[in-house]
């Protein structure tokens, strides 16, 4: 069983690592304040787990099998990346730091922020096919399998949790440079266009 385990947070941190939308929008949220890069953490783990329950239930392989399924959920999440993406940029234009700053701090601004992460996961079609083929190939033989299944989805949220704290640990280190009026803006401009670019790539795939 340690050997199953180590193996799987080897898996979680090769995950964790590949760079996707979830990376984009946790390091542009921390950019405002590391609350909101926490928040942002936290709704995307939110997500992970709620894939990882809804593929031991075997509820993902109806979204596998299904094409139509697949590709509702591909354009909604699509869109859901462009309207992000559009977003970063329209927030790159502001000039006012402060009253952005102010935002992040409100109870809107974490719900937001939360809510964020949270709904660019559950978007993604990808996420939920990866956790059902990714979750079943750690569950030890002889194993029950619905509560070994959700106890490795609740280990792995809580693993990348501990993860993408480190990214709002590392922004928040360097805010003296990134806080920096043109530093910030062309930032937020790359983030906004990998976020447009990632949805557009995901609307066009077949």
């Amino acid at each position: 069983m340690l050997t199953t385990l180590l193996a799987f947070l080897g898996a979680c941190t090769l995950i964790a690592a590949s760079p996707g939308p979830s990376t984009v929008l946790i390091i542009k949220q921390s950019l405002r304040s590391r609350r909101s890069g926490i928040l942002t953490v936290l709704g995307n783990e939110t997500g992970v787990f709620i894939w990882g329950v809804v593929a031991a239930c075997g509820l993902t392989a109806l979204l596998a099998a299904s094409e139509l399924a697949y590709d509702v959920m591909r354009i909604v999440g699509a869109v859901v990346l462009v309207v992000f993406g559009i977003q970063t940029l329209r927030q790159a234009r502001r000039a006012d730091g402060q009253a952005e700053a102010a935002w992040a701090g409100t109870e809107k601004g974490d719900w937001a922020s939360y809510r964020g992460g949270l709904l660019l996961n559950l978007a993604n079609p990808k996420a939920a096919i990866f956790a059902m083929s990714f979750l079943p190939q750690f569950v030890p033989g002889g194993a029950p399998h619905l509560p070994t299944m959700i106890g490795l989805a609740a280990l792995w949220a809580v693993y990348e949790t501990g993860y993408y704290s480190m990214y709002v640990w590392f922004v928040g280190r360097m805010r003296a440079v990134l806080s920096r009026s043109g530093v910030r803006r062309r930032l937020e401009q790359v983030s906004g266009g990998v976020l447009l670019l990632l949805g557009a790539r995901l609307a066009l795939e077949s």
